[in-house]
């Protein structure tokens, strides 16, 4: 394998902003390539690579005669769904998660009333799809076909708003799916009550009621919170 092959910058793209979030590699701390390459045992052409990644998503600067300085998190892009997955897997999860829930709660409603007004019949269809997927799933209590079909249903409910921006917060609302599976924050079930909400959310969408859509929404977030807060605060 060439020591510049994808595998070796992408594992080093993990490796250090793993640090970042987790605070090891604090802001204003300045490292040279050859410090980071003797450190992960890579070549200055994978600091390279790597460090250009994580400068695209402000968590780093690089400058020549300076080297690689740690940028504070003000700086950060932190929709970007690696840095959501850094900060799901590492002392911050439990502030990401409530940043994560408050950013859906004001715009996956809003995505599902707008859904309601501008849904194909594909998209409607994706979205029933979807919801019957999850029911299949749900009731085998396979939790990994279950986030599968989820994300379908949340990717294609964004995608329906027909507003592109919405539509580009696929990837952060997948990674808070796939990080309450991995971090054993879903019921070994999932709730029967969340999948009906899910299926009232694609009838209401495919009936081009905008209210019920984002009621139900709404309503999909408020026990996916609920059930995250029984298992985190049993008490």
């Amino acid at each position: 394998m060439s020591e510049t092959a994808p595998g070796l910058h992408a594992g080093l793209v993990d490796r250090l902003g793993a640090l970042v979030v987790g605070g090891e590699l604090g802001a204003g701390q300045v490292l040279s390539a050859e410090e980071l390459g003797a450190r992960f045992g890579v070549s200055r052409t994978v600091v390279r690579e790597a460090v250009r990644v994580l400068e695209s998503m402000g968590m780093v600067r690089s400058r020549r005669r300076v080297g690689v300085t740690v940028a504070p998190r003000e700086r950060w892009n932190v929709h970007d769904p690696r840095i959501v997955r850094w900060r799901l897997d590492g002392p911050d999860r439990d502030a990401q998660l409530r940043s994560l829930s408050e950013l859906r709660h004001g715009i996956e409603p809003v995505a599902a009333a707008l859904a309601a007004q501008r849904a194909t019949p594909e998209q409607c269809g994706e979205l029933t799809g979807a919801v019957m997927e999850m029911a299949v799933h749900g009731r085998g209590g396979d939790l990994d076909a279950y986030l599968v079909a989820d994300v379908r249903f949340h990717t294609a409910l964004l995608a329906a708003s027909g507003n592109e921006m919405i539509a580009a917060m696929d990837g952060t609302v997948a990674e808070v799916l796939a990080g309450r599976t991995r971090h054993h924050l879903m019921p070994p079930v999932p709730e029967p009550a969340a999948i009906r909400l899910h299926a009232d959310v694609a009838e209401a969408v495919r009936a081009g009621d905008a209210a019920a859509a984002e009621t139900a929404m709404r309503a999909i977030l408020d026990e996916a919170a609920a059930a995250m807060r029984s298992i985190t605060d049993p008490d």
